[in-house]
């Protein structure tokens, strides 16, 4: 038997770094929504300083050319800098907290060896996700490599809430899902899928708002949808059906359980999450794309899948008695 003060030690450790990963993805999609993504234009260091400058007599007088790739044109901007340093300080952060977590599932190392070894591999890839931050400065900040950055911290945090899920199973063995219907975990796979495909469509439309707010030096927002793809509006009706099925999973749990069983929590978290997602859409559309409903409706996008994915856990562990046991 594992003790039960290292099982909770590491439950809060893990879920801990859930949420710091979930605040990197909040921090990222502000540097990308803000363009301060060059604000940094080396990497590890900023302008060659481990701590950045606040004004530009703290440059050399040749920055322009010595950073040509995103100084060339373009003056200093503190707050950019400081926006893409702060943005590094979070990755650094959480490295160390996944390097923590990842030491104290050794705990787990006689119960249940696959939480060490996705434990091991979630920090492996955080240093590849390091490089590739690296790499989306060195290439000038290419919509592309943004997006493989962002679906690989996707990755990150799914593979963290199933060891956290995982390393908590023995506790959900009461959850009884006669209670539901026979195609539940069906229908919330499907769900989960037309997550990813929306997901998938939100990161086209990312990139091609990237390409028009560059046409448009990152000002007069109000005129930014007119060049709009068709892939937008698909993704912006796809939105209401996830809407509806997600609506109709959550019933199901509402009706089935009391407002104290985590499962209602969850189901909570679920439909609140997916509502701020389409109210932070909405206002991108009608609003003149404001900045701060894009890293807004981005980290709901992220927090809808992994709370999906956590749900889905809960309810095949659950389902799996004879495992647990």
């Amino acid at each position: 038997m594992i003790d039960e003060n290292a099982v909770r030690s590491f439950r809060r450790l893990a879920f801990l770094t859930v949420c710091a990963v979930y605040f990197l993805i909040l921090v990222g999609g502000i540097v990308r929504a803000s363009g301060a993504g060059m604000g940094c234009p080396d990497w590890p260091t900023c302008f060659g300083r481990w701590i950045p400058p606040t004004e530009e007599s703290q440059l050399p007088a040749d920055y322009h050319e010595r950073y040509a790739v995103g100084y060339e044109n373009t003056q200093f901007n503190p707050v950019k800098t400081w926006t893409e340093y702060l943005n590094r300080l979070t990755g650094a952060s959480i490295g160390i907290l996944i390097f923590l977590t990842a030491w104290r599932s050794r705990i787990y190392l006689k119960g249940d060896k696959a939480v060490f070894y996705l434990s091991i591999s979630v920090f492996l890839l955080v240093g590849f996700q390091g490089w590739l931050g690296s790499t989306v400065v060195a290439s000038n900040l290419k919509p592309v490599v943004i997006t493989m950055h962002m679906l690989l911290a996707l990755v990150i945090v799914a593979l963290l809430i199933y060891i956290l899920a995982r390393s908590q199973k023995v506790y959900w063995r009461d959850l009884d899902l006669n209670v539901l219907p026979g195609n539940y975990k069906k229908v919330l796979a499907i769900a989960m899928a037309m997550t990813l495909i929306q997901v998938m469509m939100g990161t086209q439309v990312r990139e091609t708002v990237d390409f028009i707010s560059h046409g448009h030096a990152y000002i007069d927002r109000q005129y930014w949808r007119d060049d709009f793809p068709v892939i937008f509006y698909v993704h912006r009706s796809f939105s209401s059906i996830i809407l509806l099925t997600n609506a109709w999973l959550c019933w199901k749990i509402f009706k089935a359980f009391n407002r104290d069983a985590l499962i209602y929590k969850v189901s909570i978290l679920l439909i609140s999450l997916i509502v701020t997602a389409i109210l932070a859409g909405i206002s991108l559309d009608r609003l003149g794309m404001p900045p701060v409903a894009q890293p807004i409706h981005l980290l709901m996008a992220n927090l809808i899948f992994g709370t999906q994915f956590f749900l889905y856990c809960y309810v095949g562990y659950s389902e799996n008695k004879a495992e647990i046991e």
